[in-house]
Formats: C-alpha cells, structure tokens, sequence
C-alpha cells in the first residue's frame, strides 16, 4: 500500500494513487481483493489523522483473511526523541516527522506520529491479535529497501539507529 515508486517483485499487488507501470490498483481505500494474505503500508498511515486512520485500518482489516498479516512500519518518535535528547539536530528528522511528498499535483504531509505503545494501543482497539515487531531483514519484501529500513546516520544499517517502528498484527 502506498509503495510510489518502489516495486517490491512481482508476487505482491501494488496500490498506489499514482500511476506508476508497476501499480496495480490506484485506491488504498477501495480495492478489489478479497482474503488477504499480507497488506504491507510502510510509512503511509502517518499521512492520516486518527480517525482516517482508524477507518483505513479497519477497511483493510475487512480485506485480510482470517489469520492474514497487517504489516506496518511509521517514523518511530520515540526513537527520533531518543537522537534529538542526545544533541542529534533537528534538521535529521525534518523527513520523517513530516514527511512532505508530491501526491497527485500536491504537497502532502504526515498528520500523525507513533511510537510502539501509541500504534499498539490502536491496533488492539480495532481488535487486531498478536502485534509484534517485524525484522526488515526477516521478511521477503525486506529485499527492497523502502522506509522501514531508515536509519540515522542515512543507511548505516551497521552502525546507525534504526528510527522506523515496524509493527505487524493478525485479523
């Protein structure tokens, strides 16, 4: 959901509002697949209030088949806290805490941030069951780089710190 430019093989459906050769279906909101194996959204429900959020999630949720997988990765603002509280400037975490984009001819940004206890909480209040943190380098699309491999310093996979929160759940 939400992958723009990135082409993650072609085992998975691509679902982007733009149109990209690689997309598949041009509406998160309103897709023709049914029983769902995996809905993948990294950092893409940032650019939501909570209560968009919430009837995203929900839609999405409708989707998965029993036991399917919801996997997530946002900015983690705990994390960014953590660097900022050491004397790490600001300005290294314009992107993630804001997240401008082009989108359809505007400028879009995030409308809300998470750490592990605030994205927890929602997901269990829409009844998702066994949230967990998920490994980039454990899964199949981990492959392809996308935000839910941010590190500070910029790709310093060895020696940075990974500032995106990566949560899955169960329908």
């Amino acid at each position: 959901m939400g992958c723009g430019k990135r082409y993650f093989g072609s085992s998975l459906k691509h679902i982007d509002s733009e149109n990209y050769d690689h997309i598949d279906h041009n509406d998160i909101l309103d897709f023709p697949y049914e029983n769902i194996d995996l809905i993948y959204a990294s950092h893409l429900i940032s650019y939501f209030n909570v209560d968009e959020v919430c009837v995203l999630l929900e839609y999405w949720k409708k989707k998965l088949k029993s036991g399917g997988v919801l996997r997530l990765a946002v900015p983690d603002f705990k994390k960014i806290c953590e660097l900022y509280s050491r004397g790490m400037s600001l300005n290294a975490f314009v992107g993630p805490l804001y997240g401008r984009m082009e989108s359809d001819n505007n400028e879009i940004y995030h409308k809300f941030c998470y750490d592990e206890q605030t994205l927890t909480k929602l997901l269990k209040k829409l009844d998702f069951r066994n949230i967990r943190k998920w490994d980039h380098n454990k899964v199949d699309h981990g492959v392809y780089d996308d935000h839910s491999q941010a590190y500070i310093p910029h790709m310093d996979k060895e020696n940075g710190t990974l500032i995106s929160l990566n949560l899955e759940c169960e329908k």
